[in-house]
């Protein structure tokens, strides 16, 4: 699915302007006039808005673009996000930064500046994309396990060897290999490294 970018400005003349750049440059574009229609489109949860990036300018009457971040996150947007602020403001930069933004754009700025940043937030979202869809997958492949295996899995993910997993778990070293081999099979895992990595994953 394409990306789509979410630019919020109160500015018309602006967000017109970067949406014509934007589009140009081959991509889909929505823009929001203000923090609220935006949320009313990201939903409850923070999801309901497409995959892609955020481009929120700062300063926006109501709720401005930190806070409107700041919200985002709340409800759990896993969108990466552009801050564009029309003021020279320092603080404000390293305030969103540390909030994770990907990059803090000064207007006016080039079109070279914007679509580099755009580019670093979206690969950025695709990024974790993957990983939540690594962590999904490992999830849903962990649940297929008996408790059994869970346990035994849970003690490899804790780097126990085989006599100590039979201990720890009162079965025989023996009864320890056969379930690591069922665990191999079952999560098409090719080695012990590949085992605790779908293990931590999936969250043990």
């Amino acid at each position: 699915m394409e990306p789509v970018l979410h630019l919020v400005d109160d500015e018309e003349a602006v967000r017109r302007s970067a949406e014509l750049l934007l589009v140009a440059s081959g991509h889909r574009v929505i823009t929001y006039p203000g923090a609220q229609p935006l949320l009313a489109a990201a939903g409850p949860t923070g999801t309901g808005l497409a995959p892609g990036c955020l481009i929120l300018d700062v300063r926006m009457p109501g709720m401005d673009g930190l806070q409107l971040m700041e919200e985002l996150s709340r409800r759990g947007s896993p969108l990466p996000v552009v801050m564009v602020t029309g003021h020279g403001d320092v603080p404000l930069a390293v305030r969103a930064m540390r909030a994770g933004a990907v990059d803090f754009l000064e207007k006016p700025y080039t079109e070279e500046r914007l679509l580099e940043a755009v580019a670093a937030a979206l690969a950025q979202g695709g990024e974790a994309a993957q990983r939540r869809a690594e962590v999904a997958r490992a999830g849903a492949q962990v649940a297929g396990l008996s408790p059994r295996e869970r346990e035994v899995l849970a003690c490899l993910v804790q780097g126990m060897a085989n006599k100590v997993v039979a201990h720890q778990l009162g079965i025989s070293p023996r009864t320890v290999e056969v379930h690591r081999a069922n665990l191999m099979e079952k999560l098409g895992a090719k080695s012990l490294p590949d085992l605790v990595k779908i293990g931590l994953a999936a969250g043990m």
